[in-house]
C-alpha cells in the first residue's frame, strides 16, 4: 500500500499529524517495514518479559477476555498476545497503519479501529491496553483520556519512567517527545488525573541500560 506525501494530510488534529509524520519520516527507525513503531515495539530484552507478563494474566482467567489495545502500532507486540484472549480490538490514530494491519494480520477475532482517543468513543471490553502511549501526549489529551478508562474492569498500563525519584505528570506538547527528558513520567493516579483504582499489580520492570530510565507495566482493577 502506497502513503500519501505527508503534506498531502488534511487533518486539523495536532497529534494525528504528528503520529503520521513519525512514520511518513521514519523518527522512530525502520527495519524494512512501511511502518516501524520503533524499539520499544521490536527489542526483545523490552517486548519478551513483557508479552510473556500479559499473557500469563490473560490464562489466569478462565473465561478469556476481551481486549482493547489503544496506540497498538505496528501489532509487533499485539499479535503476540492473542493467545488466551476472546476478542482484541486494536486502536491506533493513523489510518493507513490501520489499513496496513488490517490486510496483514487478519484473524476472525481481531478488529482494527482508526480512532483518536482522546476525542471518540473507546469499545467496549473487559481490559484495556495502554502501551507507551500517554508518554507522548500532553496533559489536556491525557485528562480526556482518564474518565473513559472507568468503563473497563481491568487496564494495563504501560509507561517509560525515570529510574529514581521524579515529579509525576510534567506537561509536554503532544507527539514533541516523552515526559522523560524532564525526568517525569505518567502516573495516572496522581494529580492532576487522580484516576480511582481498586488495586495496582506491578506486573513488569525492565531498567533500560545507560541511565535511559525504566518502562513499567502495572495491572489496574478499576
Amino acid at each position: 500500500m502506497k502513503k500519501e506525501p505527508l503534506k498531502k494530510y488534511k487533518t486539523p488534529w495536532p497529534t494525528k499529524a504528528a503520529m503520521e509524520q513519525i512514520y511518513e519520516l521514519n523518527l522512530w527507525g525502520t527495519n524494512g517495514s512501511e511502518f516501524y513503531s520503533g524499539s520499544g515495539s521490536h527489542d526483545e530484552k523490552i517486548i519478551v518479559p513483557y508479552i510473556k507478563a500479559v499473557n500469563s494474566f490473560f490464562k489466569s482467567f478462565k473465561e478469556p477476555l476481551t481486549v482493547c489495545d489503544l496506540g497498538c502500532g505496528d501489532f509487533n507486540v499485539g499479535k503476540q498476545l492473542l493467545t488466551y484472549v476472546k476478542e482484541y480490538i486494536a486502536v491506533d490514530i493513523v489510518f493507513d497503519l490501520i489499513e496496513r494491519n488490517k490486510e496483514k494480520f487478519k484473524r476472525e477475532n481481531v478488529h482494527f479501529v482508526c480512532s483518536d482517543i482522546s476525542k471518540d468513543t473507546l469499545p467496549k471490553t473487559d481490559c484495556v491496553l495502554i502501551r507507551q502511549v500517554l508518554q507522548h501526549l500532553s496533559n489536556d489529551e491525557v485528562s480526556r483520556i482518564v474518565p473513559k478508562l472507568k468503563e473497563y474492569t481491568y487496564l494495563i498500563l504501560t509507561e517509560h519512567l525515570p529510574e529514581n525519584d521524579f515529579i509525576p505528570n510534567l506537561d509536554i506538547i503532544s507527539g514533541q517527545g516523552i515526559r522523560l527528558k524532564k525526568n517525569s513520567g505518567i502516573n495516572l493516579l496522581a494529580a492532576p488525573f487522580y484516576l480511582k483504582v481498586r488495586e495496582t499489580q506491578e506486573l513488569v520492570s525492565i531498567t533500560l541500560p545507560n541511565g535511559k530510565g525504566k518502562i513499567v507495566t502495572y495491572v489496574y482493577t478499576l
